[in-house]
Order: structure tokens, then sequence, then C-alpha cells
């Protein structure tokens, strides 16, 4: 994987980017609510998202600091604890279809304001999010390269970042895309490809990432 990997912040972009890519409630959410409401819907959902997000993310920075910094015991923890969620991610995107067919799409007569609701409090009950900021992000901090929580608030804001930019893009394109989400060859072979990139750098991780 020699030089894309060099950059930490490039290796964690591009995890950031490869998850994000996988289908999940998010996407399938997302997606439905534009189809179903138009831009303004899906805009104000994907600013709640993000919000949800940051909020993992600062909870992470002020739970986490200390604990990574003393505990070795805990870094191996959650450094085996990244590698084998993504290989479960990898593993959930080969063989399972299920998340890529948006569930509970009846009540999408939302305002910005109940879209932007709803999106928070989807991805604040979303356990991917949650375990994101817990499994892997550790997995790219730099122990005795600066604070560990500054460390995390950047990470934080570049997932973020990427995740909204993932976010609009599928706002933007839903229904251009949707087409070609469902039809099954073609989504069963992104979300393929996907699984072997995840795995990749779960294998990658317990290589690099040991002390």
């Amino acid at each position: 994987m020699g030089g894309i990997f060099t950059s930490p912040l490039a290796a964690f972009a591009l995890t950031s980017l490869v998850i994000e890519m996988t289908p999940g409630p998010n996407m399938a959410y997302l997606a439905a609510l534009s189809l179903s409401q138009g831009i303004r819907a899906g805009l104000a959902a994907v600013i709640g998202v993000a919000l949800g997000l940051a909020v993992y993310g600062a909870a992470a920075a002020l739970g986490l600091s200390a604990a990574i910094d003393n505990s070795p015991l805990l870094y191996e923890v959650l450094r085996w604890g990244g590698v084998v969620y993504l290989l479960w991610l990898a593993w959930e995107a080969w063989a399972n279809e299920a998340e890529t067919s948006p569930e509970n799409t009846g009540d999408l007569d939302a305002r910005p304001g109940q879209a932007f609701r709803r999106g928070l409090v989807t991805n604040l009950l979303n356990p991917k999010a949650a375990v994101f900021y817990v499994a892997v992000l550790p997995d790219f901090i730099q122990i005795g390269r600066g604070s560990v929580a500054m460390q995390t608030l950047m990470l934080s804001a570049l997932y973020v970042g990427i995740a909204t930019l993932v976010h609009l893009v599928i706002v933007l394109l839903a229904s251009r895309l949707q087409s070609v989400i469902q039809t099954p060859d073609k989504r069963r072979t992104i979300r393929r490809v996907l699984a072997v990139a995840l795995a990749a750098i779960a294998i990658w991780f317990a290589l690099s990432t040991g002390r």
C-alpha cells in the first residue's frame, strides 16, 4: 500500500471516505428523503447528521484523551477493536445488502427543521457512528506527538468534513444514483469493492499500529 499511507492524515481520510461510501442508515435515509422531499429537506438532514458526528467527536476528545495516553492496555484494546470492527464492516459490505434498501420511508413529509432533527437523532442512534470514534479513530492518534485531545478533535473535524461531503453528494445526485443503487448486480459490485478496501485497511492497521 506504500505511499498512500505515508501520512497518517491521508490514511485516516481514506479510511473515513471508504467507510462513509459503504451503504448504511445515513446514506439510505438521505437518499430517500431527498428523492421524496427535495434538496432543502436533504440539506437540512445533512446538517443534522454532521452535528451528530461532531457531538461524538467532542465526546471522544473529552473521554478518551487521558485514557489512551496513560493506558497501553486500552490502546491495544482499541487498536485491535479497530481491526476487528473494520473486518466486520468488510464482511457486512460483502455479504449483506439489507442496508441499501431505505427503511421506514413512509413518513418523509418533513419540513427542513424536522429533517434536521431527524438527521441528528438518526445519527446519534446509529451505533456505527459511536463505534467509529472508539474503535477506529484512536488507531491514528500518535502518542508523544502533541496533545491527544487536539489530535482527536482534528481527526474528528476531518471525518465530519469528509462524511458531510459524501452526504452532500448523495443528496445532490440521489435522483440520478437511485437507479444504479437499485440494480442488484451493480449494487453487489460496489459493495464488494468497498469490502475489499476495508479489509485491506484493517490488515494495514494490524501491521502498522503496534507499539
